[in-house]
């Protein structure tokens, strides 16, 4: 599948509704892909991750050279649905001092003290940068919606919690990307779109396999419980906040290595479409160059 009909496939179309049940967490309806065995589709994902972090190497340098843009990437989604291993693979092609990824846990008392937004401002990429969320701002409308009792520490004015609440919190995260998206920050967000039964799969291996122990969370357990609560709550943010200048992209990772090839592929591509070029030197600093490059011609050895 092309990149460009890839990022339509995973797209939710801004104003739809979005539901969970209408994107399979498998490959299946990627009819491309049905043709390869187990190990032949491994094989191939692969090669298309392979192929996607060099143009995304590629592109990373003129985002950096162009000093402009900025690339803000988020990772939304259920325990063990593999947001980790996902920003292990799909961005170690990438040069490390242009890039940096913030995991958002409990809030701390002085982040309580702010509005919700902004713990996760003080972590966005400057210009030139790229930006990883390991959970973001929509854990405000996500893990606290399905648990409204953290609401009573964030300090809120007096009112009601209702829809017109949740409604109000999607709004000020519409406004909050759209203002980062004026001022050059091209925003990509990511579910990962895990089964129920993948993640007990993986939830058994963490505890069966000794080396993967330290993998497991009691609480990740807990949180299980609420799972149809979740899905709820991911297809009401996602339907709100799936905007024009902020898709969300909900990526099927019942299989890892699809879901890198998935991921790796529209971050290459949308980073590309900025249409950014080597930046041009002025005609002075060309001369200067020039010069340069005459000078360590001439040059017999260096010190002489």
């Amino acid at each position: 599948m092309k990149r460009a009909k890839m990022v339509r496939f995973f797209r939710v179309k801004p104003g739809s509704r979005f539901r969970c049940k209408d994107y399979p967490t498998d490959y299946s309806g990627w009819k491309k892909l049905e043709e390869f065995s187990g190990e032949e589709l491994k094989d191939h994902a692969r090669q298309e991750v392979q192929a996607n972090l060099e143009k995304l190497a590629q592109a990373q340098e003129l985002l950096y050279a162009n000093d402009v843009y900025s690339l803000l990437v988020i990772f939304q989604a259920m325990d063990a649905a593999g947001k980790d291993s996902m920003i292990k693979h799909v961005m170690s092609g990438v040069n490390p001092q242009g890039c940096q990824v913030a995991s958002f846990k409990k809030p701390s008392d002085e982040e309580l003290d702010h509005t919700f937004l902004w713990r996760y401002n003080r972590h966005l990429p400057e210009r030139g940068r790229i930006g990883i969320f390991n959970r973001s701002y929509y854990e405000e409308t996500l893990v606290v919606r399905v648990h409204p009792e953290l609401l009573e520490r964030q300090k809120l004015p007096p009112g009601k919690r209702g829809k017109d609440f949740w409604r109000d919190r999607y709004e000020d995260i519409n406004n909050f990307e759209r203002h980062l998206v004026r001022n050059g920050t091209l925003i990509l967000k990511f579910f990962l779109h895990v089964s129920p039964g993948e993640q007990k799969k993986r939830f058994l291996e963490r505890l069966t396999k000794p080396e993967k122990h330290w993998k497991f969370n009691v609480a990740d357990l807990e949180e299980r419980r609420y799972w149809q609560d979740y899905m709820a709550a991911y297809e009401d943010t996602i339907s709100a906040t799936s905007t024009k200048w902020a898709p969300w992209y909900v990526i099927p990772a019942d299989h890892k290595w699809l879901a890198r090839a998935a991921v790796s592929a529209i971050i290459s591509r949308e980073v590309e479409e900025l249409g950014l070029k080597p930046p041009v030197v002025s005609p002075e600093s060309l001369k200067e160059l020039q010069a340069a490059r005459r000078r360590l011609l001439a040059e017999k050895r260096p010190g002489k």
